[in-house]
């Protein structure tokens, strides 16, 4: 039984698509299945019905012909037990946005060291999320100032919007539960309060809702 995680990377620039391949394949447990260099041929690679599914697809953003987040509902859509994580330059607001909104489960820096895109993988497929920590700095710094207050009630405790913020500077629930010196079992109940409550599932789609919210006090 392949025990190994199946990613598929999906990027143009060719130097860096082979650093990112000798990088995760150093990993026991992390295996580079694929690799393409436009959106449309990894797209049709996996309309064939012998083609394995990965678990993992890093996609680039900035991509000849369709971009990666045109194609980022027709790799959830042709390969639906996948997990889309954004492997991009840009940092720009609407596509840390756009990218969140239309599915994907992690957003990294190509800036990020090998570590970091490494323990995104393997959160990601362990059913988290992974943000990177620049990005979710920006949105606190830029965002919360610029999207409207929306008059609503969501229902969420402090200890809950605690956690929340906490998630928006990229922090995942280990790291929560030993920063507020709480159980991880605590941590996770609230935050699947959150995802409920905000009707999403994952922490990039809670914490975008949660600025379009305006639910971060500004300051």
């Amino acid at each position: 039984m392949n025990t190994t995680i199946q990613v598929m990377l999906v990027e143009d620039n060719k130097d860096y698509r082979e650093v990112v391949n000798l990088a995760i394949n150093e990993e026991q447990d992390i295996e580079i299945m694929d690799q393409y260099g436009t959106a449309e041929i990894a797209l049709r690679s996996l309309q064939s019905l012998s083609a394995p599914c990965p678990d993992i697809i890093l996609l680039d953003l900035r991509l000849p012909g369709m971009s990666g987040l045109d194609s980022l509902r027709y790799f959830r859509e042709y390969a639906s037990e996948a997990k889309v994580v954004i492997l991009t330059q840009s940092d720009q607001e609407a596509d840390v946005l756009r990218a969140i909104l239309l599915g994907a489960s992690g957003y990294l820096l190509k800036s990020a060291r090998v570590k970091e895109i490494v323990d995104g993988i393997r959160l990601v497929h362990g059913g988290g999320a992974t943000l990177d920590p620049s990005v979710a700095k920006f949105l606190l710094q830029n965002l919360q100032s610029r999207l409207p207050r929306e008059n609503l009630d969501i229902g969420l405790s402090d200890r809950e919007l605690e956690i929340l913020k906490l998630l928006s500077e990229g922090l995942v629930k280990k790291q929560i539960a030993e920063k507020l010196s709480i159980g991880y079992a605590t941590v996770d109940t609230h935050v699947g309060h959150i995802y409920e409550k905000l009707h999403v599932n994952n922490a990039p789609s809670a914490v975008g809702k949660a600025y379009k919210l305006g639910l971060f006090p500004k300051g």
